[in-house]
């Protein structure tokens, strides 16, 4: 069984290639058939943009895998990424967001890994169909203000020690990037409990990166958070469905 289930991480990385590499044509085309668009949508001197690409594949491989919610093994392509992420960062000099990835995401990702191991080897989840629920009212509410308390934490780190500027500098996008962090950091700890509350949290991700690059002119993460978009959705409909069968039996 673990065999099949690495084997499945194995050939949703292909997949993640053959996505990429489509959209690496595109983009080409675009390029070509729009000289000004040249250096602006593939970024190949810029070593975050390159160091980004594995990032980028091995992510929507991560999401792919783990839409099957007996397969841990996405986690392993998830811990890759957050490594390459935190590199990226590196390059970019958003060392705040390097410590999000290291101190945060990873473990996140890692306790991941090992619950969802033990829970899919273990005789009861080998024999019976896994069937997602959603989070209780109570702690819905609890993410909620969860949300908000990381959105202002965000925000005031941007404004004090990141931007040095006013608090009424720029609020547009300290909200939009505050979103993204919040949204992602509730989307990994939820997962480690596979809540379907978890891919909502990813799509409000992807929706706010889509925002935030379309705010900073940053076409190539633009289309980039656009797939996200679309494969985030499509697990969260995936455990969705998952979810109303439960209901029907």
């Amino acid at each position: 069984m673990k065999k099949i289930l690495w084997q499945e991480l194995g050939k949703q990385t292909l997949l993640s290639i053959g996505i990429f590499s489509a959209l690496f044509l595109i983009l080409y085309i675009v390029e070509w058939a729009m000289p000004s668009l040249s250096g602006v949508l593939l970024q190949w001197y810029d070593p975050a943009f390159v160091m980004g690409i594995p990032a980028s594949v091995i992510g929507v491989a991560y999401v792919l895998t783990i839409r099957n919610p007996k397969n841990y093994t996405g986690f392993a392509g998830g811990m890759v990424m957050a490594v390459l992420l935190a590199a990226q960062f590196f390059l970019l000099g958003n060392f705040d967001l390097v410590i999000l990835q290291l101190a945060v995401f990873f473990p996140f990702l890692l306790i991941s890994f090992i619950r969802w191991r033990r829970q899919t080897l273990s005789l009861s989840a080998a024999d019976q169909p896994f069937y997602p629920e959603w989070l209780p009212l109570g702690q819905r509410l609890i993410s909620l203000l969860l949300l908000a308390a990381i959105i202002l934490a965000d925000y005031a780190l941007a404004t004090i020690v990141i931007q040095h500027n006013a608090w009424s500098d720029n609020i547009i996008l300290k909200l939009v990037g505050g979103l993204m962090i919040a949204s992602s950091t509730l989307a990994n700890f939820i997962l480690i409990y596979q809540k379907i509350d978890a891919w909502v949290w990813w799509v409000v991700y992807a929706l706010a990166g889509m925002i935030f690059y379309a705010l900073i002119g940053n076409a190539f993460s633009f289309v980039l958070f656009t797939v996200f978009l679309l494969v985030n959705g499509g697990a969260g409909l995936a455990w969705i469905k998952a979810s109303k069968e439960q209901n029907n039996i």
